[in-house]
Protein backbone atom coordinates (compact mmCIF):
# COMPACT_ATOMS: atom_id res chain seq x y z
CA UNK A 1 0.00 0.00 0.00
CA UNK A 2 1.09 3.08 -0.99
CA UNK A 3 2.23 5.63 1.69
CA UNK A 4 0.72 9.04 2.48
CA UNK A 5 2.26 11.92 2.88
CA UNK A 6 1.83 15.12 5.07
CA UNK A 7 3.64 18.47 3.56
CA UNK A 8 4.47 21.28 5.91
CA UNK A 9 6.48 24.52 5.61
CA UNK A 10 10.44 24.39 5.92
CA UNK A 11 11.74 26.44 8.63
CA UNK A 12 15.00 27.57 9.90
CA UNK A 13 15.49 24.04 11.51
CA UNK A 14 15.51 22.59 8.14
CA UNK A 15 18.16 24.62 6.43
CA UNK A 16 20.81 21.44 6.87
CA UNK A 17 18.51 19.68 5.07
CA UNK A 18 17.37 22.19 2.20
CA UNK A 19 21.66 22.49 1.86
CA UNK A 20 22.06 19.21 1.19
CA UNK A 21 19.35 18.46 -0.66
CA UNK A 22 20.14 21.60 -3.26
CA UNK A 23 23.69 20.17 -3.31
CA UNK A 24 22.34 16.38 -4.41
CA UNK A 25 20.14 18.12 -6.81
CA UNK A 26 23.21 20.18 -8.34
CA UNK A 27 25.23 16.92 -8.24
CA UNK A 28 22.96 14.68 -10.01
CA UNK A 29 22.76 17.37 -12.88
CA UNK A 30 26.27 17.26 -13.14
CA UNK A 31 26.39 21.06 -12.74
CA UNK A 32 28.73 21.00 -8.99
CA UNK A 33 32.15 19.52 -8.86
CA UNK A 34 33.15 17.53 -5.57
CA UNK A 35 35.58 20.29 -4.52
CA UNK A 36 32.61 22.95 -4.91
CA UNK A 37 29.92 21.18 -2.78
CA UNK A 38 30.92 22.77 0.82
CA UNK A 39 31.34 26.09 -0.60
CA UNK A 40 27.78 25.05 -1.85
CA UNK A 41 26.20 23.99 1.00
CA UNK A 42 28.18 26.68 3.40
CA UNK A 43 26.93 29.52 1.12
CA UNK A 44 23.31 28.45 1.02
CA UNK A 45 23.19 27.78 4.69
CA UNK A 46 24.20 31.38 5.49
CA UNK A 47 21.51 32.64 2.63
CA UNK A 48 18.84 30.48 4.33
CA UNK A 49 19.33 31.68 7.58
CA UNK A 50 18.42 35.22 6.60
CA UNK A 51 16.18 34.14 3.60
CA UNK A 52 13.75 32.26 5.60
CA UNK A 53 13.14 35.27 8.51
CA UNK A 54 12.90 37.41 5.74
CA UNK A 55 10.08 35.39 3.57
CA UNK A 56 12.72 35.92 0.76
CA UNK A 57 12.61 31.81 0.88
CA UNK A 58 9.47 30.27 1.53
CA UNK A 59 9.47 26.01 1.32
CA UNK A 60 7.75 23.13 2.06
CA UNK A 61 9.33 19.40 3.30
CA UNK A 62 7.23 16.52 2.78
CA UNK A 63 7.69 13.09 5.32
CA UNK A 64 5.39 10.00 4.87
CA UNK A 65 2.68 10.53 7.41
CA UNK A 66 3.83 7.63 9.71
CA UNK A 67 7.64 9.06 10.08
CA UNK A 68 7.00 12.48 10.48
CA UNK A 69 10.45 13.11 11.72
CA UNK A 70 11.92 11.73 8.07
CA UNK A 71 11.83 14.50 5.89
CA UNK A 72 11.78 12.58 2.11
CA UNK A 73 11.47 15.83 -0.17
CA UNK A 74 11.47 19.48 -0.48
CA UNK A 75 10.63 22.29 -2.61
CA UNK A 76 10.67 26.12 -2.43
CA UNK A 77 10.52 29.26 -3.73
CA UNK A 78 13.05 32.55 -3.57
CA UNK A 79 10.35 35.69 -3.91
CA UNK A 80 11.70 38.55 -5.99
CA UNK A 81 10.42 41.79 -7.32
CA UNK A 82 11.02 42.56 -10.97
CA UNK A 83 9.97 45.30 -13.41
CA UNK A 84 6.70 45.42 -14.51
CA UNK A 85 6.59 43.61 -18.06
CA UNK A 86 3.98 42.20 -20.49
CA UNK A 87 2.27 39.32 -19.23
CA UNK A 88 -0.03 36.91 -21.38
CA UNK A 89 -1.81 34.23 -19.27
CA UNK A 90 -4.56 32.01 -20.83
CA UNK A 91 -4.26 33.92 -23.91
CA UNK A 92 -5.23 37.33 -22.19
CA UNK A 93 -2.66 40.00 -22.03
CA UNK A 94 -2.01 42.45 -19.30
CA UNK A 95 0.79 44.11 -17.52
CA UNK A 96 2.53 42.40 -14.40
CA UNK A 97 3.63 44.19 -11.61
CA UNK A 98 6.23 42.27 -10.98
CA UNK A 99 5.72 40.01 -8.06
CA UNK A 100 7.72 37.18 -9.42
CA UNK A 101 8.95 33.73 -7.60
CA UNK A 102 11.42 31.23 -8.99
CA UNK A 103 11.34 27.66 -7.77
CA UNK A 104 14.33 26.25 -6.12
CA UNK A 105 15.29 23.24 -4.46
CA UNK A 106 12.83 20.65 -5.84
CA UNK A 107 14.18 17.39 -4.50
CA UNK A 108 13.29 13.53 -3.55
CA UNK A 109 15.09 11.26 -1.72
CA UNK A 110 15.96 9.01 -4.16
CA UNK A 111 14.73 5.74 -2.51
CA UNK A 112 11.01 7.74 -2.04
CA UNK A 113 10.99 8.76 -5.92
CA UNK A 114 7.82 7.89 -8.40
CA UNK A 115 5.90 8.17 -5.94
CA UNK A 116 4.02 11.73 -6.57
CA UNK A 117 6.14 13.86 -3.98
CA UNK A 118 7.14 16.66 -6.66
CA UNK A 119 3.78 16.91 -7.94
CA UNK A 120 2.05 17.23 -4.92
CA UNK A 121 5.07 19.69 -3.80
CA UNK A 122 5.03 21.78 -6.57
CA UNK A 123 0.68 21.82 -6.23
CA UNK A 124 1.77 22.96 -2.65
CA UNK A 125 3.92 25.53 -4.53
CA UNK A 126 1.46 26.64 -6.70
CA UNK A 127 -1.23 26.91 -4.48
CA UNK A 128 1.04 29.34 -2.25
CA UNK A 129 2.00 31.37 -5.39
CA UNK A 130 -1.60 32.22 -6.07
CA UNK A 131 -2.97 33.48 -2.45
CA UNK A 132 0.76 35.27 -2.29
CA UNK A 133 0.05 37.72 -5.18
CA UNK A 134 2.92 36.03 -7.01
CA UNK A 135 2.15 37.33 -10.75
CA UNK A 136 4.63 34.56 -12.51
CA UNK A 137 6.75 31.43 -11.22
CA UNK A 138 9.51 30.73 -13.04
CA UNK A 139 11.79 27.51 -12.87
CA UNK A 140 14.87 26.03 -14.06
CA UNK A 141 14.14 22.66 -15.02
CA UNK A 142 16.42 19.68 -14.85
CA UNK A 143 16.00 16.95 -18.40
CA UNK A 144 14.27 14.09 -15.13
CA UNK A 145 11.97 17.47 -13.81
CA UNK A 146 10.53 18.63 -17.24
CA UNK A 147 7.66 16.40 -17.89
CA UNK A 148 6.49 16.91 -14.79
CA UNK A 149 6.70 20.80 -15.20
CA UNK A 150 5.27 20.89 -18.91
CA UNK A 151 1.87 18.65 -16.90
CA UNK A 152 1.33 21.32 -14.38
CA UNK A 153 1.34 24.29 -16.93
CA UNK A 154 4.60 25.37 -17.24
CA UNK A 155 5.60 26.09 -20.57
CA UNK A 156 9.21 26.87 -22.32
CA UNK A 157 10.53 30.97 -22.40
CA UNK A 158 13.14 32.66 -24.52
CA UNK A 159 15.50 33.24 -21.22
CA UNK A 160 19.08 32.82 -21.88
CA UNK A 161 21.92 33.03 -19.37
CA UNK A 162 25.45 34.94 -20.09
CA UNK A 163 28.16 32.08 -20.02
CA UNK A 164 31.22 34.12 -19.14
CA UNK A 165 32.34 35.76 -16.22
CA UNK A 166 31.04 38.87 -14.69
CA UNK A 167 34.15 38.73 -12.36
CA UNK A 168 36.54 41.68 -13.80
CA UNK A 169 39.72 39.67 -13.42
CA UNK A 170 38.46 37.45 -15.32
CA UNK A 171 36.96 39.61 -17.71
CA UNK A 172 40.20 41.32 -18.02
CA UNK A 173 41.81 37.89 -18.55
CA UNK A 174 39.63 37.37 -21.60
CA UNK A 175 40.39 40.44 -23.03
CA UNK A 176 44.00 39.25 -23.08
CA UNK A 177 43.51 36.16 -24.65
CA UNK A 178 44.70 34.09 -21.00
CA UNK A 179 41.67 32.38 -20.79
Amino acid sequence: MPASFAIRPASLADIDLIARHRAEMFTEMRLLPSQLRSDLVSRTLDYLGQAIPAGEYVGWMASAVDRPDVVVAGAGVQRRRILPHPLIVDERPSVAHGHQAIVLNVFTERSWRRRGLAAMLMHHVIDWARSSNIETLVLHASDDGRPLYEKLGFTQTSEMRYGRSLQESDIRNQDSGLV
